[in-house]
């Protein structure tokens, strides 16, 4: 290319390389890879959706050393990011809490049983229930994920409920001198209500679970499920083979084990505590209204007080700076910026295992070179002192301090946007781009001052420098020079057009063409180019143009088909992603008129959308609950007394939460709408064994306070396993530890305090709601 001829006489020859200079280059360097200071290409693998990404990251590892034989010896390959390592470690996790949650259940139900044959029996509820549940997974394609298995770690808990109650009950009938086999079939039918009951209501709470719409539905689905068929299978194992083994393995001891005899003096003691205090509790029963009012004005005083966001973040090992130049940065400029933040990271953060840095990636719109990434990689949580959040909140202030380009820290997100957008997104729209123009500045004010926010980006900027080419037509045609050959012209000089392509060594290659940088870097530089005229005669631009520098948008945006806004924001400490939306809200009722609308996106948007389907889901399930307890106890007085323990569990469940400085997210709210269910076992068993004694002659009062004393060791038995085996979650430590804790801690406080009360409450309760007419026997 060099020696092609361009022009050719008599006494002379003009080649290529007298006018200018051909050589090999990349197409377009506006991207710029590397990985800890190194340039880099790189190739990621993105999962085709339903796929599964441990599959596919055990298939590219045992290709990887093939592809590496390929490999030039000066060209190194390595993994940079590996998000598979985090979901293998936190599947790991929940595997691991799966055992203890099953020793703790184990131990608990011994303690209380005194005997490992005893115990041996609700045991084997365990492993038969899910196994049951691994099979319908299977018959449904579901996967072993985090949720499947977080599924399982509560199942645990759960299914030993209905045979640890009808353990108890052939139990207590044997020790009374009954024969076994007819201690197992009069003890199964005074409880087959109280299972069925107890089961139906637990599983009608994952129904609306189950059919949740958007985010909360495409991750609880199957996690419902999951549970609810792990529930159905135990209470028909404890209708059928626990009275089957409880008659063979079980008969009355004359002599009891050590165990029994050295613990019995705490279970008398235990039983006459709760006896008197009953007795004592019942001569005052109104204070059972005071205590449910009090408890229905704690739910309204710690919902306002617990913070809310759509998920907790999690230690992930990982963040991002994302970077905007102001407009018009070149590329070298920001190349220079980038630089300088991976310094300040090599510097400040020794856990960081790898850098990897991306000049001008060109998230701030098509072909945009004045951005930057840098994603910082740490070493395993266990091996460094400091946590993710921790080193993001020390390297914030640093990177602000940089006034090179405007850049934020962001961790990625547990759900929703995990690509490192920021978590607060505000649109504002209107049907005119001036009216925007109007107002966002003062919004933007308002925003910056805030301190709910560290951070605020607006994607509208009036800041694009751009220059203006005005043709004086007139001009022009006089000089013979059209308004396409100037445009032609102007394209051709600076644009950087593929002219054509060429091969060489069987490779094809672009022919590129434009002026010199050092001849296109100023504005008057476009005077000085000349263009041909009709008459063959050189005109310079300068005669034929006028130049006019002005600023515009990069981008126009719309939003429902309204010119929109959108302001981002990071939070600043002690704010969550609720309480940042509030503000936003606040600001937008200072500052807008009726010209506008407000909308939110991205993980904003999410939360609203999650936060709505989760109390729908909430409401529906307390309607399931009333409704089937309604139609099985053939009464509306019977459900609305059980209802009773909601306002008791979901008090405990608010301050348990605030106590622990957790927050109303998707998993606490979803650990809340299980304690519906759980709860009103209780409340059924109270119930039932009181009906079944006022059917039997007994006064009301004489009917709720027997009742109460016989299932008080069956209600504190299964209530405790249920609580040992959702320990361990609200105990976890490992990876993805943040999001289950929160519903460990909502369903472990909620069982805690609503067990208490449920003891006392109900009872009392029941005698103010049941009147002297008998209820329709059930056959």
């Amino acid at each position: 290319f060099n020696s092609l001829i361009i022009r050719e006489s008599d006494d002379d020859i003009v080649r290529f390389r007298d006018i200018g200079r051909a050589e090999l280059f990349p197409e377009n360097e506006r991207t710029l890879l590397r990985n800890n200071g190194i340039p880099m290409v790189l190739n990621a693998i993105v999962p085709q959706p339903g796929s599964n990404n441990l599959d596919i990251a055990e298939e590219f590892y045992k290709r990887l050393e093939s592809l590496q034989k390929n490999v030039p010896d000066d060209i190194k390959t390595e993994i940079a990011f590996d998000n598979t390592e985090y979901i293998s470690e936190s599947i790991s996790e929940v595997q691991q809490t799966i055992f203890v949650a099953f020793g703790l259940v184990v131990l608990i139900i011994f303690f209380f049983l005194r005997d490992w044959r005893t115990t041996f029996i609700p045991v084997i509820t365990v492993p038969i229930s899910l196994i049951g549940s691994f099979f319908i997974m299977y018959a449904l394609d579901f996967s072993i994920n985090v949720l499947t298995l977080l599924g399982i770690v509560l199942a645990i808990g759960l299914v030993v409920d209905d045979a640890i109650v009808v353990l108890e009950n052939i139990y207590t009938k044997i020790e009374d001198g009954m024969d076994p086999e007819e201690a197992g079939k009069k003890g199964t039918n005074e409880i087959f209500f109280a299972v069925i009951s107890t089961t139906v209501a637990l599983t009608s709470v994952f129904f609306p679970i189950v059919f949740l719409q958007g985010l909360t539905g495409r991750l609880f689905r199957e996690f419902g499920i999951t549970v609810a068929v792990a529930v159905i299978i135990s209470s028909f194992v404890a209708l059928t083979l626990t009275p089957m083994l409880s008659s063979k393995m079980l008969k009355r001891r004359e002599k009891k084990q050590w165990f029994y005899e050295k613990t019995e003096p705490f279970f008398v003691w235990l039983n006459s505590i709760y006896n008197n205090a009953l007795d004592s509790f019942m001569g005052n029963r109104w204070i059972s209204g005071l205590i449910v009012v009090v408890a229905i004005g704690l739910i309204y005083l710690f919902a306002k007080l617990v913070p809310s966001e759509l998920s907790p973040l999690e230690d992930r090992g990982v963040f991002r700076i994302i970077a905007t130049g102001p407009e018009g940065a070149t590329f070298e400029y920001m190349d220079e910026y980038v630089n300088e933040v991976y310094d300040l990271i090599e510097e400040d953060v020794p856990e960081a295992n790898s850098i990897i840095t991306i000049t001008s990636p060109g998230f701030s719109g098509a072909g945009a070179v004045n951005s930057g990434l840098v994603v910082a990689k740490l070493i395993d949580a266990k091996d460094r002192k400091r946590t993710q959040h921790q080193i993001v909140d020390a390297i914030k202030p640093k990177v602000a301090a940089n006034t090179k380009a405007r850049a934020f820290v962001v961790e990625p997100e547990s759900i929703g946007n995990r690509r490192g957008g920021l978590p607060v997104s505000f649109v504002l729209q209107a049907r005119q781009l001036e009216d925007l123009k109007e107002v966002l500045p003062e919004f933007l004010e308002k925003a910056n001052a805030s301190p709910a926010f560290d951070f605020v980006d607006l994607n509208l900027k009036f800041n694009k420098p751009e220059l203006g080419v005005r043709i004086d037509r007139e001009k022009a045609r006089s000089m013979g020079v059209s308004v396409r050959d100037i445009a032609q012209t102007l394209q051709l000089s600076l644009s950087g057009n593929r002219f054509g392509y060429f091969i060489m060594n069987g490779k094809q290659y672009y022919v590129i063409g434009q002026l010199e940088r050092a001849d296109r870097n100023e504005p008057l530089d476009l005077k000085s180019i000349y263009i041909k005229s009709g008459s063959g005669e050189l005109v310079q631009m300068d005669n034929l143009i006028s130049l006019e520098e002005r600023s515009t948008p990069p981008q126009l945006y719309h939003y429902n088909r309204f010119t929109s806004a959108t302001i981002s924001a990071s939070l600043a400490n002690g704010y969550t992603l609720g309480m940042a939306l509030q503000e936003m809200d606040r600001i937008a009722d200072e500052v807008l008129d009726d010209r506008f609308q407000t909308a939110l996106s991205g993980s904003s948007k999410e939360f609203q959308e999650s936060s709505g389907n989760l109390y729908f889901a909430f409401a529906l399930a307390l309607l399931l609950i009333y409704l089937v307890l309604a139609a099985q106890f053939e009464s509306f007085r019977d459900p609305l007394i059980i209802m009773f323990t909601v306002p008791l569990a979901l008090s405990g469940a608010l301050l348990t939460l605030w106590y622990f400085n957790e927050t109303l997210n998707i998993f606490s709210q979803i650990g809340m709408i299980m304690l519906i269910g759980l709860v009103t076992k209780n409340g059924i068993l109270i119930v039932e064994f009181a009906n079944q004694r006022k059917e039997q002659g007994f006064s009301i009062l004489e009917s709720i306070q027997g009742a109460a004393k016989m299932r008080f060791r069956p209600i504190l038995m299964t209530s405790l396993s249920t609580i040992l085996g959702i320990l361990p979650i609200a105990l976890a430590l490992g990876a993805g530890s943040e999001s289950r804790v929160s519903m460990g801690i909502a369903v472990v406080g909620g069982m805690i305090i609503a067990t208490f009360l449920t003891l006392f409450v109900i009872p009392a309760i029941y005698t103010f709601l049941t009147g002297k007419s008998k209820r329709v026997a059930r056959a």
